[in-house]
């Protein structure tokens, strides 16, 4: 199988395609816009298999999705701008990345016969979960730019199911950690600015609850699901790993040998929901579980950012963060 990948440049992106390259005989194109958060160094490991292929182009450029999709068995779309703070300061880049982007890679893929195309979502289009979890076919209700970019692309990728047969599958999952993350989401940044003896910046009264699942875990999922999932459907991806960020980062601070006097804290962001929460009945029932405990990820991933300061001191001092 031929996949071309976008945004695989990335933090999921790019361990995805690690986890193909490991576990199946797929080529793989990665296609990626090389935007802040897409990182040649993140890939670099994988641009000489001679099973890999890198186009620098934007999935919002038909032209250039044109030329480079045809041929490829299935799309994996991952490319997305993702950090809710910068779709409050600006969300124009999410809209365009996001919805037009999502809308070219359909048109294209529908032109050129694809035979899957696998939509990477967020939990966070459901919105603030008070209580109980929320299932594939709860209401969306998206608070920020960003979670309602995320939310208009999966109903853009979806209407292309239904309207012209593309045969779509949408994952949502939930927050992902592990090597490879950008340093401005809040695992990364709290760890590396432990490590430099600097303080952590906790939103509000640090109470905000989010499920965490290894990113190996999410890409087990999205390679079962590319396989054997339904298309037309929507599957939720979770771990069961919910914790306030006051707990995560207590968490990380044993692990960085640093106490309390670290925590530095800040005004709230706006908008910022209290939970998100998931069912996953619909992948259990396929046979996937995850594997990693929470504690044993989050250990083995501050020790990778204890390790590999040459990938992400040169992107922290670059952003000024």
């Amino acid at each position: 199988m031929k996949l071309f990948v976008t945004g695989a440049a990335g933090f999921i992106g790019s361990n995805y395609v690690r986890h193909v390259l490991a576990t199946t005989d797929h080529e793989v194109t990665i296609f990626d816009a090389l935007t802040y958060a897409g990182n040649l160094a993140s890939i670099r490991d994988v641009l000489d298999d001679r099973r890999t292929e890198f186009v620098h182009a934007d999935i919002a450029d038909a032209d250039a999705v044109a030329r480079s999709m045809d041929g490829h068995d299935a799309v994996v779309h991952f490319a997305a701008e993702t950090h809710v703070d910068r779709s409050i300061v600006d969300g124009s880049a999410f809209v365009r990345t996001n919805c037009v982007g999502t809308n070219v890679l359909c048109d294209v893929a529908n032109q050129v016969g694809v035979d899957r195309f696998l939509h990477i979502s967020t939990d966070e289009v459901y919105g603030s979960v008070e209580e109980g979890s929320s299932s594939e076919s709860d209401p969306l209700a998206p608070r920020s730019p960003y979670s309602a970019a995320k939310a208009g692309s999966d109903l853009i990728a979806l209407s292309h199911h239904v309207t012209y047969g593309l045969p779509v599958i949408v994952t949502r999952c939930s927050n992902n950690y592990g090597p490879y993350q950008f340093p401005e989401k809040v695992i990364p940044l709290f760890t590396t600015n432990l490590l430099d003896g600097l303080k952590v910046p906790l939103y509000g009264d640090g109470g905000n609850i989010r499920d965490w699942i290894h990113v190996e875990d999410h890409n087990r999922a999205a390679q079962l699901l590319l396989e054997r999932g339904a298309p037309g459907e929507i599957y939720n991806i979770g771990a069961g790993n919910e914790l306030t960020n006051r707990e995560l980062t207590h968490r990380l601070l044993e692990l960085c040998a640093r106490d309390e006097s670290f925590i530095e804290p800040v005004a709230d962001r706006a908008g910022h929901d209290r939970r998100y929460s998931v069912t996953i009945d619909k992948m259990t029932a396929l046979g996937w579980r995850p594997t990693r405990t929470f504690d044993e990820g989050l250990a083995e991933t501050v020790e990778w950012y204890r390790a590999h300061r040459d990938w992400w001191e040169p992107l922290k001092a670059a952003a000024a963060f």
